[in-house]
Formats: structure tokens, C-alpha cells, sequence
């Protein structure tokens, strides 16, 4: 996963990016994010009990959010993980050795670079 990981961020280039595993996530680098990615190699895993329990009482409202992975059932529990923070969940999971990491990075963003581009317009 921190292969994975790296690539996103080297895809994000035009952003600030930072990337924590799960054990050295403390909770305060959540809610100044504009966009969240979240990668697990197997559902559940232990380093992930305390952000999985923060984003069920937390609201990320329409910040847009990529989750990868290298099987099906960690995708679902990243999606299932993310449901209750209200975070914009992209629609494709990015899955270890299949799909462009560049093209669905650029996708993931495109939601949040829409609204900065309304807003500044207005």
C-alpha cells in the first residue's frame, strides 16, 4: 500500500500532499484536508481502529475522497469506514496494478478543483 501511496502522491503534484500511515495518524491532519485517500491492504486492521472511530463522528461533508486497495473486501470496509463523515466518496476504487494511478488521482481531485474554479468565479 505505501507503494500505491507514493504514486498518488507523485500524481498530485500540483498539491500539498501528505502521507501518513495509519499508526502515525493523530487526528488533526483530517480536518484541514481539502481531499482524503485512504489505502488498506485487508479489511479491519488494527492500525486503523482510531480513524476508523474518528470518521464515524466526524463531518468531512463534500470533501472529495479516493480509497485503494489490493482486494475487494478492504475496499468495502475503506467505503463502509468513510460513510458516516459524509466524506465524497469517489466511485472507482483504485485496486493494486489495475487502472491508470494518474488518471483516477486527477478524478478523485477534479471535484474539489470544480469547486474552487465556481467559487472563484462568483
Amino acid at each position: 500500500m505505501l507503494k500505491m501511496a507514493a504514486s498518488i502522491a507523485a500524481a498530485l503534484k500540483d498539491f500539498s500532499v501528505v502521507t501518513l500511515t495509519a499508526g502515525e495518524f493523530s487526528g488533526t491532519q483530517i480536518l484541514p484536508a481539502d481531499i482524503c485517500f485512504f489505502g488498506v491492504e485487508a479489511p479491519n486492521p488494527l492500525s486503523f481502529a482510531y480513524l476508523n472511530t474518528m470518521l464515524r463522528h466526524i463531518n468531512l461533508a463534500g470533501r472529495p475522497c479516493g480509497v485503494f486497495s489490493c482486494s475487494e473486501s478492504g475496499a468495502e470496509y475503506l467505503r463502509d469506514m468513510v460513510h458516516d463523515s459524509e466524506l465524497a466518496l469517489h466511485p472507482v476504487v483504485l485496486m493494486e496494478g489495475k487502472g491508470d494511478v494518474e488518471e483516477w488521482a486527477k478524478s478523485v481531485t477534479a471535484r474539489l478543483v470544480n469547486r474552487q474554479n465556481t467559487e472563484a468565479g462568483a
